[in-house]
């Protein structure tokens, strides 16, 4: 479910009015037993004699990770120019890639339950380890980079990489935090109509903060606590936030594929893709390449590829293209990776459950909405909205996925049904305590003040 349009044909055609962008979204809606659920997650790898983090090229290197699962797993390389950048299986679903920092990311296939999905993690997980275990290459499930200064941090090569970097620098204080030392997960889900769509991006963006909490897990940089549990998070709130938030306008009256469009043209461009080559076109307007006013393509018009391009540089909390990408979760250890899908099935995958979410959150006002965000990277379990703690509405939100997992009733090994990967959550809710809480009660005690440590009891 994940990763760009492809370019065939039909992507190559010219975009000859707005109605066409609205086609675009509206041509993911699907009927329910045609519904996936697609899981991404990244982690850090590191050298496991230093802990530093791995460089692109070398015989311990980003590069020989790639290669070696190329040839001992049978992936297709992805190229841009001489460098390998990502892996793609035969099939064309599912892919592994790098992002700019070096963070290693499985973008999983669309499969049908949660066991699956976890099967597809697991599998991944085994393989990077034995790649990794000959090179002396470890891996790190966290929302920050531990230790590692923004110095120390390698940079990948890739033409997206050159043009976003000095741009984030011009409008937002985190933006290269974000891209070298954050890793998250996130699941990616279908939708059956415009209106599901609707009360999907809804019930989903006003419970992403209650997510956000549940999955914290990034409180420590530059080898020291950062005063957050989910620096991930925070980093978001002042990355670029033209492009990043909360979507108050999703919830007036209206909205659907149209008013997306609408705000997706208003988000300033990155780049063009021609001929393999990326175009520096940061901070241009999407609408004056429509009228064929683009500064660095005088004359040319967009086709329907640079507008699936072009939507995948918007970041908010939930993302719409043609499914849903929920974005707001830190990375962490296997059985999380497999608690966000579960969570997420569960609420929007079950009619009963989803109706219940939204009666759930409907109230909520958008300032309401958004001074949760703005307390949960801090506060985790902790912040409150309308006199409540996330942790009392987490128990209740949880309740909901699992009766609409139960519901679902897929049965995985000893027949049990994809509620069972909750159970995680359920822990976490129940002691009030998040990993990043965890993690620095290890910190403050048993590891006396030794951050180290994470990368040898964390490690996958």
């Amino acid at each position: 479910m994940s990763g760009p349009t492809p370019d065939t044909v039909e992507a190559r055609a010219p975009i000859e009015a707005k109605a066409q962008l609205i086609d675009f979204l509206a041509s993911g809606s699907k009927p329910k037993e045609d519904w996936r659920l697609g899981t991404e997650h990244e982690k850090f790898p590191f050298l496991t004699d230093t802990l530093q983090p791995v460089p692109y090229e070398g015989p311990r290197s980003i590069r020989a990770l790639l290669e070696g699962l190329r040839d001992r797993f049978g992936w297709a390389g992805v190229y841009e120019g001489s460098n390998i950048i990502a892996l793609a299986d035969a099939h064309g679903i599912g892919s592994i890639s790098r992002e700019p920092g070096g963070q290693f990311e499985l973008s999983g296939a669309p499969l049908r339950t949660v066991h699956d999905t976890c099967e597809e993690v697991h599998e991944h997980l085994d393989q990077v380890r034995e790649v990794g275990d000959a090179l002396g290459i470890g891996f790190l499930g966290l929302g920050a980079s531990p230790t590692w200064s923004r110095g120390q941090t390698p940079v990948m090569p890739k033409g997206r990489y050159k043009i976003m970097a000095p741009y984030m620098d011009k409008v937002g204080k985190y933006g290269r935090d974000m891209m070298f030392r954050t890793c998250t997960v996130q699941v990616n889900l279908d939708f059956g109509s415009e209106a599901d769509m609707v009360k999907k991006l809804r019930v989903s963006l006003a419970l992403q903060p209650v997510a956000t909490a549940l999955f914290a897990n990034s409180p420590f940089l530059d080898g020291k606590p950062n005063g957050y549990l989910s620096f991930r998070s925070e980093v978001w709130r002042d990355t670029d936030n033209a492009r990043a938030g909360m979507l108050p306008f999703v919830f007036e009256p209206g909205f659907g594929f149209e008013r997306y469009v609408d705000y997706a043209l208003d988000v300033p461009m990155y780049f063009v893709i021609r001929d393999g080559k990326f175009i520096d076109t940061a901070g241009e307007s999407f609408r004056a390449f429509l009228r064929g006013e683009l500064p660095q393509l005088p004359g040319e018009k967009p086709v329907l590829k640079d507008w699936s391009d072009h939507i995948t540089t918007i970041f908010p909390e939930v993302r719409l293209k043609t499914y849903l990408e929920m974005r707001g979760c830190d990375s962490g250890p296997w059985r999380r990776l497999c608690a966000l899908p579960a969570l997420f099935v569960g609420l929007l995958y079950d009619q009963n459950s989803l109706d219940a979410a939204w009666d759930l959150v409907k109230d909520w006002s958008a300032a309401e909405r958004q001074a949760l965000r703005d307390a949960v990277p801090r506060q985790g379990l902790k912040a409150t909205i309308r006199g409540r703690t996330v942790q009392q509405v987490a128990k209740d939100v949880l309740k909901l996925s699992r009766a609409g997992l139960i519901a679902r009733a897929e049965h995985g090994c000893r027949g049990k049904t994809e509620a069972a990967f909750l159970d995680v959550l359920d822990e976490t809710v129940a002691t009030g305590k998040t990993a990043a809480e965890n993690l620095l009660a290890l910190y403050n005690g048993p590891w006396g003040g030794d951050i180290t440590r994470v990368f040898r009891d964390y490690a996958y």
